[in-house]
């Protein structure tokens, strides 16, 4: 147990990546066989196919738990980032992205390694996004570089699902936990992806049996695939029943929590245009989280939560571009 003041609210372990993001349309979706909506991983030549197929595009940094930092930092957060990147040109891209939003980042990259990794986004009119995600580099990340002391040091350590899958990041996250259950800190996890949960259910569920999370973000396919469980109720039930602090976001209907034994839902924000969901949930997450850091009540939290999600997706990428912090302010003062 840790009874010193940590230096950062938050410490998060993720895929460190940068997003290419092009417009297109449902033919293309069809034609190259994408599953829209969702994120699947891919091999470096699919990686190059898919670029090459490409209409014009952005290159943003990103990664899911990257952007949570992203969007915290905006908000006046102390926050540490722990991901792979290789020793090359998005490598920098990536590196000198998330300390100019002010985020430690000290991990050193990979040299003669696989390049670092990139997801490749295609938005449809809809405003869906299809995410094709080629892991490079991030999948090396070594237990050798989880620092204990570093850990301590953070209030919250925040993970990402997607980052389970590899084989070598997910030993470095279950020596993470311990070390921060060790130190009295909690424990935050993003279930990413329902291909995630696919893989890894019994390890998921483990660690909520386990008590190893505190709080558990999810979407509603994500609960209720989670649990194998249509009913959303009951599968919220299931999991906020082992878990102190579960949130729910429900794109459109809004969001819900369960901690502590009580139940709290919020209306989705009004806003001008849908454009671009990437990055929703990464927000959310970020508005919610520090919302709680500041002591907010929990229907505060999900308000800051659908602040920050409702602007990310009034434009492309999955960083912030208004000020968000003024904009929480607006609402709760």
């Amino acid at each position: 147990m840790n009874n010193q003041s940590p230096r950062y609210d938050i410490l998060a372990i993720g895929n460190a990546i940068v997003d290419v993001i092009s417009e297109t349309n449902d033919e293309f979706i069809e034609l190259e066989q994408l599953t829209k909506g969702g994120m699947q991983l891919i091999d470096a030549p699919r990686a190059k196919s898919l670029y090459d197929a490409m209409g014009p595009a952005r290159e943003i940094s990103g990664g899911s738990a990257a952007n949570t930092l992203a969007g915290m930092s905006m908000l006046g957060r102390q926050c540490a980032f722990i991901g792979q990147v290789a020793d090359d040109q998005l490598g920098e891209v990536f590196a000198h992205d998330i300390r100019a939003t002010g985020i430690d980042f000290d991990v050193p990259a990979l040299k003669n390694s696989e390049p670092t990794a990139r997801c490749l986004i295609f938005v449809t009119p809809d405003a869906q996004r299809t995410m094709n995600t080629f892991l490079g580099a991030s999948q090396f990340l070594p237990a050798s570089l989880i620092d204990k002391q570093l850990i301590q040091n953070s209030a919250i350590l925040y993970l990402e699902g997607y980052l389970w899958d590899p084989q070598e990041p997910r030993a470095a996250m279950r020596a993470a936990i311990e070390h921060a259950k060790a130190a009295g800190r909690k424990v935050a996890f993003t279930l990413s992806d329902n291909f995630v949960i696919d893989r890894h259910r019994e390890d998921f569920l483990t660690l909520i049996n386990d008590g190893m999370i505190d709080i558990l973000f999810a979407n509603e396919g994500e609960i209720t695939f989670l649990n194998q469980n249509q009913d959303f109720d009951a599968a919220v039930a299931a999991t906020s029943a082992k878990v102190k602090t579960t949130i729910v976001t429900r794109g459109e209907k809004g969001a819900i929590a369960h901690h502590d034994g009580k139940s709290y839902a919020v209306a989705a924000q009004p806003i001008d245009k849908l454009v671009d969901t990437t990055g929703a949930g990464d927000l959310f997450a970020a508005g919610f989280l520090s919302a709680m850091i500041e002591g907010r009540a929990i229907d505060a939290c999900l308000t800051a939560g659908s602040i920050c999600a409702a602007e990310i997706i009034s434009h492309y990428g999955a960083r912030p571009e208004a000020d968000i912090a003024a904009l929480v302010k607006a609402q709760l003062g």
